[in-house]
């Protein structure tokens, strides 16, 4: 700046600016008197308009409200009960602006919608429960399909019973559900039904039947899609099988690709979910002796070659003893206290190592 002072009286203040790569109206600036601050507006009140309620009019209004005999009431309701009493406080609409200002404009006079309880369902054997769904079959023909119905068991992975028909109804559900608990020889008292909340399910002759057979019903809760899971993993098994069609003919091929399906799933398919041996090795208690060969193959391996097995004579997996649809905190807490102990004596030995 003072280089440019300097040069002011002997060429123009532009050319010496441009010789210094500097913008005039930046060296008026700097010669330009500094601004005295201004001090800060104070915010402004809005008027009261003349035909507004006072403090004291809107507190009142807000008791009348508050009031026990109206706290369960919406404001149309209670200026509707003080007209007829010969009381007029304020308008309709200046009622539920007191409310709004009060941070109460909620559903007065509604309780809360109650919540639906997890359903926490315990299997221990086969026959216990059951789960059951229905889904759809893509036909031939665009926009039409075929209805599969499957109940499975809990316990064992075992499709006990499944229907392929042309609609989802209730009657058809019932003529299954009846004809598999026959076969399986189900009493009363013993067996409980999953089922998610689909028309069918939920239907009234469905719970009746289930009522003369003796057995429990349950369902999922609403809107939750993870209530029903074993049924829904089955669905899955099904549709991404490499030769599942992406559509069928006839309901013909449909029951004949469900068929064969099903008897593989339960006999030959090695379920992960239990150890690796098939639905029908747990459903009928042919577990014990096909884990004593395991056993044994894994016996004559380890003696063959100990230096495989740093760990000692490897142990044939064995299925759950317990299957649980929603399984309780306090049960999931009591499972992972074994698993931390172990950790944390690993973690004081390796420590002292």
């Amino acid at each position: 700046m003072k280089a440019v002072a300097a040069s002011h009286g002997h060429c123009p203040i532009r050319k010496a600016c441009d010789a210094l790569a500097l913008a005039p109206r930046t060296y008026y600036d700097w010669k330009r008197p500094p601004r005295a601050r201004q001090p800060p507006k104070e915010p402004s009140h809005r008027r009261m308009h003349p035909r507004a309620l006072t403090v004291t009019q809107r507190e009142w209004a807000l008791e009348m409200l508050n009031s026990p005999r109206f706290s369960d009431r919406s404001a149309s309701q209670v200026y509707a009960t003080l007209l007829d009493e010969g009381i007029y406080l304020c308008s309709e609409r200046t009622l539920y602006r007191i409310l709004k200002d009060a941070h109460q404009n909620t559903a007065r006079y509604q309780r809360q919608r109650p919540v639906a309880p997890k359903p926490e369902l315990l299997a221990r054997q086969p026959g216990e429960l059951w789960s059951w769904d229905i889904t759809k079959l893509k036909a031939a023909q665009k926009w039409t399909y075929f209805h599969l119905y499957v109940i499975l068991d809990v316990f064992s992975r075992y499709v006990v019973g499944w229907m392929v028909a042309y609609r989802e109804t209730a009657e058809l559900a019932q003529a299954l559900i009846a004809d598999t608990c026959l076969k399986q020889e189900i009493l009363p008292g013993k067996l409980t039904l999953h089922a998610d909340r689909g028309s069918s399910m939920t239907s009234k002759g469905v719970g009746e039947l289930l009522m003369d057979l003796g057995v429990t019903k349950s369902h999922s809760r609403p809107h939750v899609s993870d209530d029903n899971p074993y049924s829904e993993a089955q669905f899955k098994t099904l549709k991404y099988r490499p030769e599942f069609p992406e559509r069928f003919g006839s309901i013909e091929d449909a029951r004949a690709f469900c068929r064969a399906f099903f008897t593989w799933y339960n006999t030959c398919h090695y379920h992960s979910g239990l150890a690796h041996f098939t639905p029908q090795d747990v459903h009928y208690g042919q577990v014990e002796r096909k884990r004593e060969a395991r056993q044994e193959t894994l016996v004559r391996a380890f003696e063959s070659h100990p230096e495989r097995f740093v760990r000692g004579i490897p142990q044939a997996a064995v299925p759950p003893k317990e299957v649980w649809i929603n399984k309780p905190k306090k049960e999931v807490e009591q499972d992972r206290k074994p698993i931390e102990s172990t950790l944390n004596q690993n973690t004081i030995l390796c420590k002292w190592d």
